[in-house]
């Protein structure tokens, strides 16, 4: 049976869960759905088209908050979790994800309804698409580091580094020793909010804290 773009798409998510985004080559590709390699550049040019779909397939499952009444920041904070559990439903997802600009439907899903929120909220088409990125680059950064936590092969453990400290280095870094029992905190949920948090705070400051303006949504500035 030949192969499908859809088979190639899927054999490379379910390869990444395998072997990581290290592992993740063209020609072990090729050889999980028995083919050769060249025939995967019939479906996608380049890798970087490839990853592209993949991050694009990643944010399929996005379900965006479908309340009319949120304000503008509490449903920033809902679609930015959403957004952190997508990547984080594929092994290196962040990872994947980090550098593609797929003009995809998933994407252009999520996006749309990111910027049409921040515009009706009164953000001018510039603040909403620099809110948009600003949020986007918190969400994958956090996520790549979580994903390197992750137990899996070549994954960092943060007990077992902290463990190495010396006592001379605690003696000359005290702060970082203190505090080291809570960046090992396994708590990465509680982190996260908390980056989230400040993001938001940050831009209630270029955009109103009330949806709908009287005058109806500016978005021409």
């Amino acid at each position: 049976m030949k192969v499908q773009r859809q088979d190639v798409l899927d054999a490379a998510l379910a390869l990444l869960d395998e072997v990581g985004m290290e592992g993740l080559t063209m020609r072990r590709l090729a050889q999980a759905l028995g083919i050769q390699a060249p025939s995967l550049y019939w479906h996608f040019p380049s890798k970087q088209a490839l990853l592209d779909a993949m991050a694009d397939a990643i944010l399929a499952g996005v379900v965006l908050p479908d309340d009319p009444a949120l304000p503008w920041d509490a449903w920033a904070r809902l679609v930015a979790t959403e957004f952190r559990r997508a990547l984080k439903a594929r092994r290196d997802g962040a990872r994947v994800y980090a550098g593609t600009f797929p003009l995809l439907d998933n994407v252009l899903r999520v996006g749309e309804a990111v910027l049409g929120r921040l515009i009706l909220a009164g953000a001018d088409r510039r603040t909403a698409a620099y809110a948009l990125f600003t949020v986007q680059y918190f969400v994958i950064g956090f996520t790549i580091e979580e994903q390197a936590l992750a137990p899996h092969p070549g994954g960092v453990d943060l007990a077992q580094q902290a463990e190495r400290m010396t006592a001379e280095q605690a003696a000359r870094y005290p702060h970082t020793a203190s505090v080291l029992s809570i960046v090992v905190d396994d708590d990465q949920d509680a982190r996260f909010r908390f980056g989230l948090d400040r993001v938001i705070d940050g831009l209630k400051a270029v955009i109103p804290a009330e949806c709908c303006p009287a005058d109806g949504p500016r978005g021409l500035g």
